[in-house]
């Protein structure tokens, strides 16, 4: 099912509560920290639909739906993107290891009773990576990305913070060779995260 941007904008929550969470997922969590403009929050919801991923953490100085200007520039995808508010980003770090150790137990637990064929590598923990122009940061084309994975992107203005900087376990950068020292957060998340699916789905 594809709905374009006035019928998302006409979607009913109802439905959106049944049918459409039926959406298969990508094991990709967004992780924003201290997003000012309620435009961007917007736009990361719309890319967060594009690729179908499992969560959107909201975190700090952060607007959240049913914001107006949320609304508006998500075209909707606020109601079909699961998303759930944070007092920090390190809150939103704990809570998803947490959720993603408790999968794996039930996953093992079935495994067992079921067949030895799933690999360890898929009961790994989440993996953490900051997008951000960084001294120790790599490019995000030469990162090392496996599911589960959390990608953290930052304000505008002062990017992602120190303390939240030292739960990850990588930092990447979009490679800029202009004066100009970053690019709009959301077209930093989208070139990242499309380079991470195509890793992901073909590594």
């Amino acid at each position: 099912m594809k709905l374009n941007a006035q019928q998302l904008r006409d979607l009913e929550e109802k439905r959106v509560h049944g049918e459409l969470r039926e959406i298969k997922r990508n094991p990709i969590y967004f992780i924003l920290e201290n997003i000012y403009d309620t435009y961007n929050i917007g736009g990361l919801f719309r890319l967060a639909d594009a690729l179908a991923i499992e969560k959107i953490y909201l975190c700090g100085e952060c607007e959240i739906p049913p914001n107006s200007r949320i609304k508006k520039a998500s075209i909707g995808t606020y109601k079909v993107v699961p998303w759930e508010y944070r007092k920090s980003a390190g809150d939103a770090i704990a809570d998803l290891k947490s959720k993603i150790k408790d999968q794996r137990s039930k996953s093992q637990i079935k495994n067992q009773n079921n067949s030895n064929n799933v690999t360890m590598e898929q009961f790994n923990n989440v993996k953490i990576i900051a997008v951000e122009q960084h001294p120790s940061a790599v490019s995000y084309t030469s990162g090392v990305y496996r599911a589960p994975l959390a990608l953290i992107f930052g304000n505008e203005s002062y990017g992602i913070a120190a303390g939240t900087l030292k739960l990850v376990d990588q930092i990447v950068e979009i490679p800029m060779f202009g004066i100009n020292r970053s690019l709009n957060v959301i077209v930093s998340a989208a070139i990242v995260s499309y380079h991470v699916i195509k890793q992901i789905k073909h590594p």
